[in-house]
């Protein structure tokens, strides 16, 4: 089959890298060379660029710029996040982590790493069979012993948009840090530090037609941080290593792009998210987890079809020319059912049998109903073939 006539629906686990934004890395590959912490004139040049691109998104965020650090990705940001914030409070007796059940791997494994070999006790919030998170059970489990309170902006399997601010009011409340996850929220929802209450939060370029490899940390003026990577005096102490200039650059313009364009591709995307599950509905085995509405991104649907594994359905799929996910994809190995789907109340068989699809600018209409005929002639086959068996 020709990739011409494949079709993408895994957004949420990466998006190709806009044109434009690739013609604004160029220069940082070769004739701007240079390392940003060099004092010569080739590194100069490089810190300029650097610091050209923390303006960009602080601006972006309400932040100021010496708020933004840049990392190797969504994942270091996350994990730079709970360890950073979560040892600096622990030097002020501060032992307890609480987080959404629906984190990311990237947070949830990190503060499960904290419990296992720096005795933090890690307590996870509830959500609810949509994937929205316990406020009441948060108010209530949250005191003077919590180091840091983790809610994700957006969730990535289910695309659940969560309580923020108010999760943040509750954590400042007993004086703990807040954290938000924002990788998977950046190019659909508008971001304000101040306004959402955050002291950490996160998002990666190549979630919004940036490249990958280029991850974006914000951290609150005076905010007690430990470092996670040491070697050097890179961004301001915090972040050892040479910064990758071009991933920078990139992120900036790609992000730029993305709050551009953001009202015109939610509006394009939700459409074709409707039309999807339009067509879908001709297939009554084919069940929604979560939601569709205002709560969620417009991007992420996370499907069931009961009787039927989803590294079946993914397969049979990806054979017809579709991409789709079984959730993150950082957990793409994983044979285990998705830890956020039991938590939201399915079992483990429904959970197995769950997947994720995800849209993006670049889909067009004609696409979404050939994929939505196709899974459902795939769903319709290993469903009889499992009431047979």
């Amino acid at each position: 089959m020709d990739i011409s006539e494949r079709i993408y629906l895994d957004y949420a686990a990466s998006t190709p890298l806009d044109k434009e934004v690739l013609q604004s890395m160029t220069p940082y590959f070769s004739d701007c060379f240079g390392n940003a912490n060099s004092q010569h004139y080739y590194g100069r040049k490089a810190a300029e660029a650097l610091d050209a691109a923390r303006e960009t998104i602080a601006a972006a965020i309400g932040a100021r710029d010496s708020e933004i650090y840049f990392t190797s990705g969504g994942t270091e940001a996350d994990n730079l996040a709970v360890f950073g914030a979560a040892r600096a409070q622990k030097k002020r007796g501060r032992t307890r982590i609480l987080l959404s059940a629906a984190e990311h791997h990237a947070v949830s494994e990190s503060a499960d790493a904290l419990a296992k070999d720096e005795n933090f006790e890690v307590e996870r919030i509830p959500i609810d069979g949509g994937g929205k998170i316990d406020l009441a059970f948060l108010k209530r489990v949250a005191d003077e012993r919590t180091a840091l309170v983790a809610v994700m902006a957006a969730s990535n399997e289910l695309g659940t948009i969560q309580p923020v601010k108010e999760a943040a009011e509750i954590a400042h409340a007993t004086g703990a840090t807040f954290f938000t996850d924002a990788v998977q929220a950046a190019p659909y929802l508008r971001l304000n530090v101040k306004e959402l209450g955050a002291d950490l939060l996160s998002f990666s370029a190549h979630k919004f037609y940036g490249p990958k490899g280029a991850g974006i940390l914000y951290v609150k003026s005076g905010l007690p941080m430990e470092r996670l990577i040491a070697g050097g005096e890179q961004e301001r102490g915090l972040r050892g290593g040479t910064v990758n200039v071009a991933a920078a650059a990139g992120a900036a313009a790609a992000y730029k792009k993305a709050l551009a364009e953001m009202e015109e591709n939610n509006k394009k995307i939700r459409a074709l998210k409707q039309r999807f599950l339009r067509e879908i509905s001709a297939y009554p085995f084919i069940k929604i987890n979560g939601g569709d509405g205002d709560d969620y991104l417009p991007s992420i649907l996370n499907l069931r079809i009961d009787g039927a594994e989803n590294a079946a359905v993914l397969s049979l799929m990806d054979l017809r020319g579709v991409a789709a996910s079984a959730g993150a994809a950082c957990a793409g190995g994983d044979v285990l059912p998705s830890r956020v789907l039991l938590a939201a109340g399915l079992s483990e068989e429904q959970a197995k049998s769950s997947f994720r699809v995800s849209f993006g600018k670049h889909n067009t209409e004609e696409e979404i109903v050939r994929a939505a005929k196709i899974i459902g002639e795939i769903g319709e086959t290993l469903t009889k073939k499992s009431a047979n068996e």
